[in-house]
Formats: C-alpha cells, sequence, structure tokens
C-alpha cells in the first residue's frame, strides 16, 4: 500500500507546499526584487536604456547622479544576479524533487511556459524583459542537472569566464547613434500612443539585443551555480551552516575590493549579498525583521510584472508621459512606494490563495492540471 501511495506521488507530482518552502529563499528573492525594480525603473523605464552608457547631462542634480551613482555601484547586476542564482536554485529544488522519468519534461515544458510569458512581455509590455533570457538560459543549464555537483561549479566558472571575455565580441551602437536615438526615444516613449509605443520599442530589439547577448553566459553560470549551492545541502538548514554564511559573505565584499575586473566584483558582490541575508535569518532577530518581504519573494513573478504595468503606463504616453521628464530620485522615491504596496498586497494575497496569479498560471502550464488556489481547496 506504501509503494502504491508513492508511485502515485510520482506519477502526478505537485507544487511545494507553503510549510515546505525555505523562508530564508523568499526573503533573499523578495529583497532582490527591489534592486531589480530599482534599476529597471532608473535605467530603463524612467529614460532610454542607452542613456547610461552617455556623458552624464549637465542639467542633472546633484542628488540625481548620487542615486544613479549608489545603484550602478550597489545594486545593477547584482540584484539581477541574485535572482538568478535564485532561478538555479529552484530548478535544482524541482529537479531533485520530481519523479526521474517525469521530470525533464516538467521542466521543459515549465521553461516553455516562462519563454512564451515573457515574449508576450517583451513584445506587448516592454522591451527590457529579462523572463525571455532566463527560459532560454534554463533550457541551456537543464541538461547540466544531470551532473554531480562538482560539475555543477566547474561549468559555472567557464560560462563566467566567457562572460567575461564576450563584451569586447558583442559591441554596443556607437555614441552618435545613442545619442540620437535617446531623442528619438523620449519623442516615442514620451509622447506615443500604445501602438506607437509598441513599434518603437520592436525597432530597438535589435539594439538591445546585444546587451542581453553579453550577459547571457552569466546567467548560465549563476544558474549553475545556484543548483550547486542547493546541492551542497546547506540552504536545506541555514542555521546550522550559520558561520559559513558569514564568512562567505565576509570572503565575498573583501573580494569584490579586490576583483580585478568589474564583472567579477558584480558577481563576488551578489554573493555576499545573499550570504550575509540568508546568515541573518538564522539569527533569532532576522526572521522578524526581513519577514516581510517573503511574501513578495513568493509572488516575484507577479509583481515583476505588475511593476512593467504601473511604470509603462506613468512613464509612456498613453498613460501620464513622464518619460525622460523625471528625475532619478523622485523616479526612485516612487518606485519605493509601489515596492511598499506591492509587499502590503502579496501578504494579503497569500493569506487567502497559495501562489501569485502568475505562479498559479506558471504552474498550471507545467503541471498541465488547473492548480488549486485557495489552501482549503489543496488540503
Amino acid at each position: 500500500m506504501g509503494h502504491t501511495s508513492e508511485a502515485k506521488s510520482q506519477l502526478a507530482p505537485v507544487p511545494l507546499a507553503p510549510q515546505d518552502r525555505v523562508a530564508a529563499i523568499d526573503v533573499l528573492r523578495g529583497l532582490a526584487l527591489f534592486g531589480v525594480m530599482a534599476i529597471n525603473l532608473v535605467f530603463a523605464f524612467r529614460v532610454s536604456i542607452f542613456e547610461q552608457f552617455l556623458s552624464p547631462s549637465g542639467t542633472t542634480s546633484p542628488l540625481d547622479s548620487a542615486v544613479t551613482i549608489f545603484l550602478d555601484r550597489a545594486i545593477e547586476l547584482k540584484a539581477f544576479a541574485l535572482f538568478s542564482l535564485l532561478f538555479g536554485v529552484g530548478l535544482a529544488i524541482q529537479w531533485d524533487r520530481l519523479a526521474e522519468r517525469r521530470r525533464t519534461v516538467l521542466l521543459l515544458r515549465r521553461l516553455m511556459a516562462l519563454l512564451a510569458i515573457g515574449l508576450l512581455h517583451l513584445l506587448f509590455i516592454w522591451n527590457g524583459d529579462i523572463l525571455t533570457e532566463y527560459a532560454l538560459a534554463g533550457v541551456v543549464t537543464l541538461p547540466f542537472l544531470f551532473a554531480p555537483r562538482w560539475f555543477l561549479a566547474i561549468s559555472g566558472l567557464l560560462f563566467l569566464a566567457l562572460y567575461v571575455m564576450l563584451p569586447p565580441l558583442v559591441p554596443l551602437p556607437d555614441t552618435r547613434w545613442m545619442a540620437d536615438h535617446v531623442v528619438a526615444a523620449r519623442h516615442a516613449y514620451g509622447t506615443g500612443s500604445f501602438a506607437e509605443v509598441l513599434l518603437f520599442g520592436i525597432d530597438e530589439l535589435p539594439a538591445i539585443a546585444p546587451l542581453h547577448a553579453a550577459v547571457f553566459p552569466l546567467t548560465v553560470a549563476l544558474f549553475l551555480w545556484g543548483a550547486f549551492v542547493w546541492r551542497t545541502g546547506v540552504l536545506r538548514n541555514p542555521r546550522e551552516n550559520r558561520g559559513l554564511f558569514f564568512g562567505a559573505s565576509a570572503a565575498g565584499f573583501a573580494l569584490t575590493f579586490i576583483a580585478p575586473d568589474r564583472a567579477l566584483a558584480n558577481v563576488t558582490l551578489a554573493f555576499a549579498y545573499g550570504a550575509l541575508v540568508i546568515g541573518l535569518m538564522t539569527t533569532a532577530w532576522g526572521p522578524r525583521a526581513l519577514a516581510w518581504a517573503a511574501p513578495l519573494g513568493r509572488m516575484a513573478f507577479t509583481n515583476y510584472l505588475m511593476q512593467s504595468l504601473i511604470f509603462g503606463w506613468v512613464f509612456y504616453g498613453y498613460g501620464l508621459g513622464l518619460f525622460g521628464r523625471v528625475g532619478a530620485a523622485p523616479a526612485l522615491v516612487f518606485g519605493i512606494a509601489v515596492y511598499a504596496a506591492q509587499a502590503i498586497f502579496s501578504r494579503w494575497w497569500l493569506k487567502r490563495y497559495k501562489f501569485g496569479p502568475v505562479e498559479w498560471l506558471w504552474r498550471t502550464l507545467m503541471y498541465g492540471a488547473l492548480q488549486p488556489m485557495r489552501p482549503a481547496a489543496a488540503a
């Protein structure tokens, strides 16, 4: 009878129950979401993404300059790196808990669903989408999950080396093109109708593609390291590995200061942030201080897409049309308000439902069956 029940559970896998989740991972994902939001808002929704590659305007206020410098040095790429690590952790968790004969098909279905949602987001909402890249990087990562953990770590190092060497092979458009494009973007995004914004965003894709191509090996590397970290077992019992996390955080901060390349410094700082947050979650006061971020992390997919919808309406011509007219500091204040509202909404939603709306859709597409939304229905 026990063998029959086990066989049935393998034939009909179900999503991870909330009580089985690692709280520190959800908290870390929720905090990383803030960094992703801040970078997307200040460098991509507020102005053209290419403006950051040009010399700063003389009209920029000292406060706006300070905000952009802080985000550039302390947040940009670090938050995305954390998200990538956590995505790799999630892939490994799914891989390890699914029945061996079905896990490849289910995870491929999961990644194809992500790709479909990402393409819709990319083409119809915002061309800075990262979901499409995550889906493609996930497909590249999937075969490596058959390998032992040491192979994951070494492969991650090789992809990191490729990332460090790749940027010169994928050049950005020249400065004059970018300067002209920034002017055109201010008109198209700031005053255009939805159709005009949509068409301009699609026309922009060939110029944006090198940015994604340059970072793609790093994304794969971080997916592989996320899977490696999960398979070491340290995330299953963070409290028992408190010293390891604080030590890894200190080492990450130290390596950031001596890293010979900024690309490497971005990675080491991301690891330092992640290890520090997980270490803090093992202390007596850490969970009480950081628990508010867990609902944001559990609904990161929904919140990420909602941010695009909100920021698009605020900055593009079919809404308030504030594109190119707001400084970095007030834009960040607005982003903090949106993030705080999402924290409240996520907590409210997850008291009533098992998943965020988009998370529910993603799981339903993966498992090929409607997932129960209410905890009582699941019970």
